[in-house]
């Protein structure tokens, strides 16, 4: 059975490269560009790992993984932040909200590939 595979991405351009990417190596994807909704699609969808961006309008990818790991259903589920903004101590804030993983943007392909499959171990 295919691993499941939320994305919480508002970059239309990232979403599909990670989308297209993670399905072609057999995993099950459900992309989603509004950050106020992914909660409730992760309640749904039962994902086996959720990477989210951390610069989301709306609402802030540190308080959705916050959110997401203060929910005794979802806490779980392993989460791989992506952001383009990694500056000092990013990380350790990233980490300090629950994220399990990491990965700054641009992304290069196999090291995104390789954050994914080490996330979800």
């Amino acid at each position: 059975m295919a691993k499941r595979i939320l994305i919480v991405e508002d970059n239309e351009l990232n979403l599909k490269l990670f989308t297209d990417l993670l399905r072609a190596h057999s995993f099950m994807v459900e992309p989603l560009t509004d950050g106020r909704e992914a909660v409730e699609t992760a309640r749904a969808f039962k994902p086996d790992l959720i990477i989210m961006d951390i610069q989301l309008p709306h609402v802030s990818g540190l308080d959705l993984i916050v959110q997401l790991k203060a929910d005794r259903a979802l806490r779980p589920i392993p989460i791989l932040a992506v952001t383009a903004y990694a500056g000092k101590g990013d990380e350790e804030r990233i980490r300090e909200a629950g994220a399990e993983g990491y990965v700054s943007k641009p992304v290069a392909v196999m090291k995104f590939v390789e954050a994914v499959q080490e996330a979800m171990r």
